[in-house]
């Protein structure tokens, strides 16, 4: 019976997307902060429900955020996802040789 490599690596790959994914959920929620302050000239809005923040600025807050973070998670798990597999398949090949 042959074991493929690539039959192991799915759990590290699952793994590497994940961290890939935080990593860059993390860098985007810091850039997007600083481009918040330098777009408004205010902090990002933290909680929806203080009576200071209108309902306009949260609701163009939370739009923002979770598309632009939704894009980049998929970007970087896609990124991962695409590097690992890259990985694995030189792996197969060198083993077959």
């Amino acid at each position: 019976m042959i074991v493929r490599m690539s039959d192991k690596g799915e759990g590290a790959s699952k793994a590497l997307a994940g961290a890939a994914a935080f990593g860059a959920a993390y860098a985007v929620r810091k850039l997007m902060n600083l481009g918040w302050k330098r777009f408004t000239g205010k902090e990002p809005p933290t909680d929806p429900n203080d009576p200071a923040v209108g309902t306009a600025e949260a609701l163009s807050w939370a739009i923002a955020l979770g598309v632009v973070m939704a894009a980049v998670r998929v970007l970087a798990i896609r990124a991962a996802s695409g590097r690992m597999r890259r990985s694995v398949d030189k792996a197969d090949k060198s083993a077959v040789s």
